[in-house]
């Protein structure tokens, strides 16, 4: 874990620290074939809704935060809590930014990155002279 996030709440007009999230990297997987690449990133308890993804100018940033609902009582022991996932990649410049798609399935972010038809490997056809 890194450095830490802030929250803050607005009460009455004035904003006020409230807590301190931290802010880890997300596990990430990358795969490659001819048509696309394939980055699984794990963000386990983000929702949806809290995950965001940008890919401008060769940079894609992707994060998430996860947030826990509050439980009545006096916590005694508390290891599993609200973080901030934090990751940013370099992408090549053929990628298809158009046809970009992403999923988040059990905690496991998948994005889509098509490759461009012209960085596609094709197959070049010899004629006879």
């Amino acid at each position: 874990m890194s450095d830490n996030n802030e929250l803050l709440k607005k009460d009455e007009g004035k904003l006020e620290k409230a807590r301190k999230i931290p802010v880890a990297m997300p596990l990430v997987d990358i795969f490659e074939n001819e048509e696309e690449i394939l980055l699984c990133a794990e963000m386990p308890g983000v929702v949806k809704e809290d995950v965001n993804v940008n890919l401008d100018n060769g940079k894609l940033d992707i994060s998430g935060i996860r947030t826990m609902k509050k439980v009545s009582g006096t916590a005694t022991w508390e290891e599993f809590g609200e973080i901030e996932y934090r990751r940013r990649f370099s992408v090549p410049q053929t990628i298809d930014v158009a046809k970009v798609s992403a999923e988040l399935k059990d905690g496991v972010l998948n994005l889509h990155l098509p490759k461009s038809e012209a960085a596609k490997p094709r197959q070049i056809e010899i004629k006879a002279a």
